[in-house]
């Protein structure tokens, strides 16, 4: 198999690094924008499309089962083609979604759209990371993450608000959710365009189709049961066994499939490195506790503080700030003295510690000190999620970063996905035996409670008898979710404890396939001039 570049990187300055990374951010922003915005005005969609409560779960659901199951192909592929263009493409793809979901008319189209968006999303989430690598060194490119973690923190906090105003703008209207995404995702395209220089590689590409088909099936099989399952039917149900045992088939064709192409979308052999594998079991298990956790953050603010959701978007910012800062100074600290493993350990003892102190929140817990326990969670997260990613790139060779990272930001995803279905069907349960508790405690029927712990109850419309059983309720469940989450962040410390800490290299991604290339090349000549006597007549 042949390999050239067209033109031999050299080192960037950090004048060209930040221009670069100018349009990855765009993107960026462009991909978390995408997933928050539309969080607040969900409810206004579904009802002005009259669709169901099913589909208000596919809404969500489609672009993140795209997302997922898409984010090793984009991997792959950038191992096989040129990063920008691939970046652009999924840029495009996003833009393509966008405009679909905003003139969509029936929920049909919507939940269409927001796969084409997820797929676009996949690559934006896996290419950026891989672009980083490529042109920044891991000993420099420390520094750089606490630019990515500020636009991680505007793109979360803000998506919310700008949704909020957007529903609530009679001349504008939901449509525009998915509009405003557009003008930064065309900006991003030019910026990359104008400031991002990477290589041609040119080799001869051999994309495994049937191993991509099985993998993005059997994922989006599993995918779709931990998002449904315990809402649309029972745990232990027949959909369960069809689901669970499809997926897993599909998923073991794959690996079969896997180690006997020239070219696997996961190349297997990259799990024989220790710190790869480590680091996929330890970001599998922060998406887990984290995401699991966080995102039921925004109703416990909503149903059990009373607050609005303007308010509650803006509750979640000290943890946001703690990522922003400890991402920030860690990666300085990082880049000055190329030593990163403590702080991988002190982010996921850290992070386990956030949890367990949300795990005694409750009610009337004063914001004080809950914004304590999430800025102590978001230092935790800070310190452990972008080191991940360094840690797999420095020890991996340049021909497969694409792979090394996106695996991580799949298993990260998945976990994310698996912890949000599991623990919420653990709240759902824990809500509704608190409130036939409180009901029968307060001698009010059980029939009383709208929801019944199946759906979430509109407090405005609530007595002040029920309103507090309802208030305590939610307080009571939010608190196991996250003491069920501190023993799986527990778990994410020990496989942290044992990767081995390696020097960061000194060369750019780029620069190491320049030299990878060049050492293939000479053994490829080394072996054809030893071979050639032998082949004389």
């Amino acid at each position: 198999m042949t390999q050239a570049l067209e033109a031999s990187p050299t080192s960037m300055t950090n004048r060209q690094i930040l221009q670069a990374m100018s349009g990855l951010m765009a993107g960026m922003f462009v991909a978390i924008l995408a997933s928050t915005v539309v969080a607040n005005a969900l409810p206004r969609i579904i009802a002005d499309l009259q669709a169901s409560q099913s589909s208000y779960t596919w809404v969500i659901t489609a672009e993140l089962l795209a997302m997922t199951a898409t984010v090793p192909l984009w991997g792959k592929l950038s191992d096989l083609f040129n990063q920008k263009l691939l970046l652009q493409l999924s840029l495009s793809l996003f833009v393509v979604g966008s405009l679909l979901a905003g003139f969509s008319q029936d929920v049909g189209l919507l939940i269409f759209s927001r796969v084409v968006q997820g797929i676009g999303a996949g690559g934006l989430t896996a290419l950026a990371q891989i672009v980083m690598a490529a042109i920044i060194p891991p000993r420099r490119l420390g520094k750089y993450a606490g630019i990515f973690g500020a636009v991680f923190a505007v793109g979360t906090v803000a998506g919310p608000l700008i949704g909020g105003v957007l529903v609530d703008t009679s001349w504008l209207g939901w449509r525009w959710c998915f509009f405003i995404g557009v003008p930064f995702a065309l900006l991003a395209i030019a910026l990359l365009q104008r400031t991002l220089k990477l290589p041609t590689v040119r080799r001869e590409a051999k994309i495994d189709f049937l191993g991509a088909f099985l993998i993005v099936a059997g994922v989006c099989a599993l995918l779709i049961w931990v998002s449904l399952a315990g809402s649309e039917f029972d745990w232990m149900s027949w959909q369960t066994a069809a689901l669970t045992g499809g997926g897993v088939l599909l998923l073991i064709a794959a690996v079969v499939v896997e180690t006997r192409v020239p070219e696997p979308i996961i190349p297997l052999g990259i799990f024989r490195n220790r710190t790869v594998t480590l680091t996929t079991v330890a970001s599998l298990l922060v998406g887990v506790a984290m995401f699991g956790g966080t995102v039921f953050l925004s109703q416990y603010f909503q149903i059990s503080l009373g607050k609005s959701p303007t308010v509650a978007g803006l509750m979640s910012l000290p943890m946001i700030l703690g990522l922003l800062v400890s991402s920030t100074v860690a990666g300085q600290i990082i880049t000055a003295t190329g030593r990163w493993k403590v702080y991988l350990v002190a982010g996921s003892v850290i992070m386990t510690a956030g949890l367990g102190l949300l795990s005694t929140i409750e009610a009337d817990t004063p914001f004080g000190l809950l914004s304590l326990y999430m800025a102590v969670m978001g230092v935790g997260v800070g310190m452990l999620m972008q080191n991940l990613v360094l840690a797999a790139q420095n020890d991996v060779p340049a021909t497969e970063l694409g792979a090394a990272t996106s695996v991580l930001s799949f298993f990260r995803s998945m976990g994310g996905t698996i912890g949000t279905s599991v623990l919420g069907a653990i709240l759902a349960n824990r809500v509704a035996t608190e409130m036939t508790k409180g009901l029968t405690e307060a001698g009010i029927p059980a029939g009383a409670s709208e929801s019944g712990g199946e759906g979430v109850p509109d407090m405005t419309t609530l007595p002040e008898p029920m309103r507090e059983i309802v208030e305590h309720a939610y307080g009571v469940a939010t608190a196991d979710l996250f003491l069920v989450a501190t023993p799986v962040a527990a778990l994410a410390v020990i496989a942290v404890l044992f990767i081995k800490e390696k020097p960061l290299k000194d060369t750019s991604g780029m620069e190491r396939l320049t030299a990878e290339s060049a050492e293939s090349a000479e053994s490829a000549e080394s072996a054809g001039t030893t071979a050639s006597p032998a082949g004389v007549g």
